[in-house]
């Protein structure tokens, strides 16, 4: 019997979530939602998935988590979650928006497992009842083997349908480069590094200036770590096209309340911001937001 299939298994909860198992650790979805900007208004069009592990009635961050894995657990269990959140996804998220997933590019260097990956995640696609194009691979951080082996991995994602986004963008000196590379879809910006950027009037429009360069590519942006009401009107200001944060959205484990607040406000988007554009680093008025947040947890 092999490691992964001795350690983990998915149990379907009676509320249809999925669930899963790997040693002592339960392992459960969250999801925090993307927001798309619409004429002075943001709508939610995107969920990325984001692991919660238990062990016992103890939580453990994801970080906490995955530095007491062995290497040899990585795949799989960096497998397991994508498992959970496609099917959690597919049982309670709206059938509109996209999923942003993770992986490890490290993981994948040798073809026959990039193969085998994306063969079983077509199957639990199939299951889930979730077409292809709505999932986004968000590539994170972490060295490839060799940047042959990088763009074989990609290739191979987007021949399954899959669109591409870079994580973490300005975290790390390579990035522009990564980005150059990678040619993706979707370019998600550091929370720290787009917050220290607005806080000086130079800064700020620096990220304008970088956020239309992306868009002449066909690049979309999203900004992450939005907490502040004077981050998510500079966010509108700068271009930027989806925003992820508290000032939004907590993550929520699944089911969320997501869907049922998208069927009392009839589809529509909370407002936000005014009239008055405040100058940057200043937040001169708060936007009138739907903040979610029930179970939340921070990533």
């Amino acid at each position: 019997m092999s490691r992964s299939i001795g350690l983990a298994h998915i149990v379907r909860q009676d509320d249809g979530t999925s669930m899963g198992s790997w040693g002592a650790f339960t392992l459960k979805s969250a999801f925090q939602p993307i927001f798309v900007f619409v004429r002075g208004k943001v709508r939610i069009i995107a969920f990325e998935g984001l692991i919660r592990p238990f062990r016992g009635s103890e939580t453990l961050s994801p970080g906490a988590f995955f530095a007491l894995l062995p290497p040899v657990d990585r795949l799989h269990v960096e497998t397991l979650s994508r498992t959970l959140h496609l099917l959690n996804a597919g049982a309670f998220l709206d059938p509109d928006t996209s999923i942003f997933v993770n992986f490890d590019p490290s993981l994948f260097v040798e073809r026959s497992v990039v193969e085998a990956a994306l063969r079983d995640m077509r199957l639990v696609l199939h299951e889930a009842g979730i077409d292809p194009r709505r999932v986004v691979c968000e590539v994170t951080e972490q060295k490839s083997g060799s940047a042959a082996a990088l763009d074989a991995f990609v290739h191979a994602l987007r021949m399954h349908g899959f669109r591409i986004a870079v994580d973490d963008y300005g975290a790390h000196d390579s990035d522009a480069e990564r980005v150059r590379a990678l040619k993706p879809d979707i370019v998600k910006f550091d929370a720290q590094w787009i917050t220290r950027l607005m806080e000086s009037g130079p800064g700020f429009a620096l990220l304008q200036a970088m956020v239309s360069t992306f868009a002449e590519q066909g690049i979309e942006t999203v900004f992450e770590g939005i907490e502040e009401s004077w981050q998510l009107e500079l966010a509108e200001r700068s271009g930027a096209a989806m925003v992820q944060g508290y000032a939004l959205a907590r993550p929520e484990l699944a089911p969320t309340s997501f869907a049922q607040f998208r069927e009392r406000q009839g589809g529509d988007m909370a407002a936000i911001g005014s009239a008055q554009e405040p100058r940057a680093g200043e937040g001169t008025r708060k936007p009138r937001v739907r903040i979610f947040g029930r179970r939340a947890a921070r990533s």
